[in-house]
């Protein structure tokens, strides 16, 4: 009789423990939260020049902008830490724009800086796959890169 109740629990046992190790789950993008130095002017260059919208800040706390991304994914700008904000081109923020062109010509109007990847001012990359891309940097230093939908012609 022990041994079958010592069977029954070690089978329970090993159901429970394959329960707790399961796996099977999907993930997807929520948010990116960059810290910022000027909330106002941050949050105003991403509402400017990338028509960010602004979205209601679930946390209440004056010191965090939210921004939509779209398909409800969002931009989080946060003030409240303190220190150096350090970057480097490696880690960036990539969005796709539908006109191009357009997009480049806002830049220009702003006296914003672009360049392609290797830092060439005022230089369109085009990627193997016929992409064109540009780099820029917001007001704390963060790189942006833009794309175009579709390849060249």
């Amino acid at each position: 009789m022990k041994e079958i109740s010592l069977n029954c629990f070690l089978i329970l046992f090993s159901n429970t423990t394959y329960t707790q190790n399961n796996t099977d789950f999907s993930m997807t993008f929520n948010h990116i939260a960059l810290s910022v130095k000027n909330l106002e002017q941050s949050a105003n260059f991403y509402k400017n020049t990338l028509n960010l919208k602004e979205i209601t800040n679930k946390t209440k706390k004056d010191s965090r902008r939210w921004l939509s991304l779209g398909d409800g994914k969002e931009l989080h700008l946060i003030s409240d830490f303190e220190g150096a904000i350090v970057v480097t081109k490696a880690v960036h923020m990539a969005l796709t724009t539908s006109n191009f062109d357009s997009f480049i010509d806002k830049l220009k109007s702003m006296h914003i800086k672009y360049a392609d990847w290797e830092g060439n001012q005022n230089i369109i990359s085009i990627r193997a796959d016929g992409i064109r891309q540009v780099f820029f940097q917001d007001p704390d230093g963060y790189w942006i890169e833009v794309n175009s939908v579709g390849q060249t012609n």
